[in-house]
């Protein structure tokens, strides 16, 4: 009896769970399961944060002007060259050579590229031989006058003396006036022919590619084996140009004024420009003229300003900030306290005036004092050094050590 009731006890080997070395399957699907949401929810709290950084766009605070107080506007604009071009050829053709790379000082008639010049270079050696054949003709009709006008002169003696007719004499007299006709003829033939060899010189001249000015290269648009064309093809296999030469010396700057500000600017008024590059860095300058025309969009009018020191780190489309001051600078006064900063940077925290500092892709706030406005630019006394990068318009969510994303100005 004892017996029978073990074997209604005993287990099945297919009834047994595997307990050997380890849980049960279900706790490892469980673990699994668990995994996955974790990394899901890290995921969507990932997204959730990044969608909730702020775009923002930045500027840089500027050093004030060294005229103290005599700056009266102040305006950005861009380094622009008022002698600029863009170097082509004159006919289309292949690049054989380009003899210049970007950053090369170039002189005025510098060879810069040269063009596949076969066809053209024997056209010019069959129209230097048609001169000469022209010449040589000039001189062999010449000869023939000589010698018509000897024949005439024995036919007059012989007439005189009655041993010839009248009409051996006339044919003379005929034979030399059709051959200095024929010498006329000839001599117009050779001028044509030189015109013609002038056009052909001309012609191959296009095949070399000379700087019409001395300058700097700036940009490098083609290169060897490449097709070359003063006109567009309509395609995109053939060049029109061949590389950009800038006067370096005709470097200026080109600003926006807004225009309900126009009236304070005049010719020849002083100014100091500052570049964005350099914000230590400040520039005697003066006004060149003021464009008299507006841009309606943006209501603002352009004004041109001479920079009176040249420098090799002036380079077009370099940003610049414009001071334009009542007077003359003192090379001797010193820069008034501060820095400018434009308007939209300040903002109000807690009662408090306030910008944000870009350090990485964090906005740091800082507390400043402000001093008396400077056109559409706040004067920031204290708190701020020139050059640091600040926030535009900063969104009233963010905070000291908030992340940000930093976008290009508009």
């Amino acid at each position: 009896m004892d017996t029978a009731l073990l074997k209604e006890l005993r287990i099945q080997g297919n009834e047994r769970e595997d307990h050997d070395g380890g849980p049960p399957r279900w706790v490892w699907i469980l673990g699994a399961v668990l995994i996955v949401l974790a990394l899901l929810g890290a995921g969507g709290w990932w997204w959730w944060t990044q969608s909730q950084v702020p775009e923002v766009q930045t500027a840089n605070a500027q050093a004030r002007g060294g005229a103290g107080g005599n700056a009266v506007l102040q305006a950005t604009g861009y380094v622009t060259a008022r002698r600029a071009a863009t170097v082509s050829t004159q006919i289309t053709g292949t690049l054989t050579e380009v003899l210049f790379e970007e950053g090369d000082k170039v002189q005025k008639g510098q060879v810069l590229a040269r063009l596949e010049d076969h066809a053209l270079r024997a056209a010019l050696d069959m129209a230097r031989a048609n001169v000469k054949s022209a010449q040589a003709n000039i001189e062999a009709t010449r000869a023939q006058l000589v010698q018509a006008q000897s024949d005439l002169r024995r036919q007059d003696e012989l007439a005189l003396s009655g041993m010839t007719t009248r009409q051996l004499a006339e044919q003379a007299r005929t034979a030399v006036t059709a051959t200095a006709a024929q010498l006329e003829a000839r001599r117009r033939e050779a001028d044509a022919a030189a015109a013609q060899a002038a056009q052909a010189q001309v012609n191959f001249d296009y095949t070399v590619v000379k700087a019409p000015f001395s300058g700097v290269i700036t940009a490098k648009a083609a290169q060897v084996g490449e097709i070359v064309s003063p006109l567009s093809a309509g395609g995109g296999f053939t060049r029109t140009g061949v590389g950009t030469i800038v006067d370096m010396d005709s470097l200026e700057v080109d600003v926006d004024v807004n225009e309900a500000y126009i009236g304070q600017v005049k010719s020849d008024m002083p100014a100091e420009a500052v570049l964005d590059a350099y914000p230590d860095w400040r520039i005697p300058a003066h006004v060149i003229a003021v464009v008299p025309s507006a841009d309606r969009g943006k209501a603002t009018v352009k004004v041109r300003v001479a920079l009176e020191k040249k420098d090799q780190r002036v380079v077009p489309d370099m940003g610049v900030r414009v001071s334009f001051l009542a007077g003359k600078t003192q090379a001797q006064a010193a820069p008034p306290p501060g820095v400018l900063v434009p308007r939209s940077a300040v903002v109000t925290r807690d009662g408090a005036d306030v910008v944000f500092v870009v350090v990485g892709q964090k906005a740091a706030a800082r507390k400043v004092k402000q001093g008396t406005p400077v056109g559409d630019q706040a004067v920031v006394l204290e708190g701020l050094k020139a050059g640091e990068p600040l926030v535009l318009n900063p969104p009233e969510q963010l905070r000291d050590g908030g992340a940000i994303k930093l976008t290009a100005a508009k």
